[in-house]
């Protein structure tokens, strides 16, 4: 009887020392995202984060939990890898800055069938990037290697932050008013939803490496990472009174805005009023897609809301163009629910 060769965990498809090497390679990327509440962070079986007695006086915490969606799909077949991680905070961190809330940290999941150090680098290093954007440190998370539960070179991303805001500076909605102004922040392209859509309208039109949009590659525009507005809004709500943040993301403009608005208040956003990229024009043509399901399923131009008093229209929108942002106003705050797109 012949002997058997004893078996690894290599032979069952993991790598151990590849999970390993990863690690070392990105540490130090990790090490430029640390805060000083940060005690234990990566390596550890649990990071330690303090909250300094003082800093605060009354802390909330601000939980978000998202992932990339099928963005990461496009990426895959593209070989794009180094955006999708600043995707992934971005969809985390500016949903917990809608609340008022200052990220303090962020965990990531990285989960595929066969650990490519350099591809997993490359996203990681994204996610870094996207920790330094939004002011918050990448305290840990997990590379999960799992043969037959995903195909060939396939991957997929979760992500989790918490921040804090002092509980009477929680953003919640309950001050706006009628004749409220809505100011509008550019996205920097679809961010990371509609993708099932988009990625039909791609292999429905046929568009490939060499397709161009205004002398731009298509898939530059489609894989342009995700906007981070945590420190411009950051900084305004600490000059004016921020009424309201709505993060544009699925569900559109439509579905979105009224998740932050009270009962019996809608709004009314003037189409006109802020610059659409020539990429919407092509989504919009390549699947013939109503204006109604344009607003529901994409940000169309449109990444955050911020609603002030209509007196603070003015000071909000040069604030943020100063931090670098590409705000208007794009609509008013009516007595009727729902948002009208006109």
């Amino acid at each position: 009887m012949t002997e058997r060769r004893p078996l690894t965990y290599r032979d069952a498809g993991v790598d151990i020392d590849a999970g390993d090497a990863l690690v070392e390679r990105i540490r130090p990327r990790v090490a430029l995202t640390m805060r000083p509440e940060v005690l234990a962070g990566v390596g550890g079986f649990g990071a330690m984060i303090e909250l300094p007695p003082g800093r605060w006086r009354r802390p909330v915490l601000v939980a978000g939990t998202d992932g990339v969606g099928t963005k990461l799909r496009l990426a895959i077949d593209t070989g794009r890898h180094d955006g999708v991680g600043q995707d992934l905070v971005a969809m985390c961190a500016n949903d917990v800055v809608v609340q008022g809330a200052e990220p303090l940290f962020f965990l990531d999941y990285y989960a595929t069938g066969k650990l490519s150090v350099e591809v997993a680098a490359r996203v990681i290093a994204g996610i870094a990037h996207g920790c330094e954007l939004a002011g918050c440190a990448l305290v840990g998370g997990e590379t999960a290697e799992m043969p037959g539960m995903y195909a060939g070179d396939d991957y997929d991303l979760a992500g989790f932050c918490v921040g804090v805001v002092e509980k009477d500076r929680i953003i919640d909605g309950s001050r706006v008013r009628a004749g409220d102004a809505v100011v509008g922040l550019a996205s920097s392209g679809p961010h990371s939803n509609g993708y099932s859509l988009i990625r039909r309208l791609v292999a429905e039109t046929g568009a490939g490496p060499g397709t161009r949009i205004d002398g731009t590659p298509l898939f530059d525009l489609l894989m342009e990472p995700t906007r981070i507005y945590v420190k411009p809004l950051l900084t305004l709500a600490r000059t004016l009174e921020l009424r309201a943040l709505a993060h544009v993301t699925g569900g559109g403009l439509t579905d979105n805005i009224p998740r932050v608005l009270p009962a019996g208040l809608g709004a009314r956003l003037e189409r006109r009023a802020w610059r659409r990229a020539p990429v919407w024009d092509w989504i919009q043509s390549s699947g013939a897609i109503a204006d109604a399901e344009m607003h529901r399923t994409f940000n169309c131009g449109i990444g955050m809301v911020a609603v002030v008093a209509a007196a603070d229209a003015g000071a909000a929108i040069r604030e943020l163009t100063a931090a670098g942002e590409q705000a208007t106003v794009v609509g008013e705050i009516t007595p009727a629910e729902g948002v009208q797109v006109v």
